[in-house]
C-alpha cells in the first residue's frame, strides 16, 4: 500500500471528498452539507484537514479543530473497500501529531451512542469513553 497523507487542497480534493462524505455519512441535515462544512473549515485556515491518498485516489479523510487548549476530531472517514487496512489509524495518528505540535493537551470527539464499530476503533486507538452530556444549539441563520 502506497499511502500518502496530505493537507486538503480545495481545488484538487473538494469533489472527491464531497462524494466520500455523502456516501459514508449520508448527510440529511443542511448544517452538515459537505460544501458548507468545507467552506467553513477553509475559512478558519488552520491546516487541520487531511486526506489519505493511494494511487492518486482519496481513500480517507479527517478534519480536526483546535481552540488553543483542546483539539477535536471530525469527519474521519475511510472508503468501505479500504477499511481495516490501518488507513483510519494512520490519519488519526497524523492528526494527533499535528495537534500536539500546536500544544494541544487533550483531544475530544463525538460519535453516535450506538455506533459500536466506530467506538471500538477509537478505543483501540487509546481513546476512552467519558461521562459527559453532549449539548448543542443550532444557529439556523448561518446555514446556507
Amino acid at each position: 500500500m502506497n499511502l500518502e497523507i496530505k493537507t486538503f487542497d480545495n481545488k484538487e480534493h473538494r469533489n472527491e471528498v464531497i462524494d466520500i462524505w455523502t456516501s459514508i455519512f449520508g448527510y440529511k441535515d443542511p448544517r452538515n452539507n459537505p460544501s458548507l462544512v468545507i467552506d467553513n473549515k477553509l475559512a478558519v485556515n488552520d491546516n487541520l484537514f487531511f486526506i489519505a491518498m493511494e494511487n492518486g485516489k482519496i481513500v480517507g479523510t479527517i478534519m480536526a479543530g483546535y481552540d488553543g487548549h483542546r483539539g477535536w476530531i471530525y469527519s474521519l472517514a475511510v472508503i468501505p473497500k479500504k477499511r481495516k487496512t490501518n488507513i483510519g489509524t494512520k490519519l488519526l495518528k497524523h492528526t494527533e501529531n499535528e495537534l500536539k505540535k500546536l500544544g494541544c493537551v487533550k483531544i475530544n470527539l463525538q460519535i453516535y451512542k450506538n455506533n459500536e464499530i466506530v467506538k471500538e476503533f477509537y478505543l483501540k486507538n487509546g481513546y476512552d469513553i467519558e461521562e459527559r452530556i453532549s449539548m448543542g444549539k443550532e444557529i439556523p441563520e448561518n446555514i446556507k
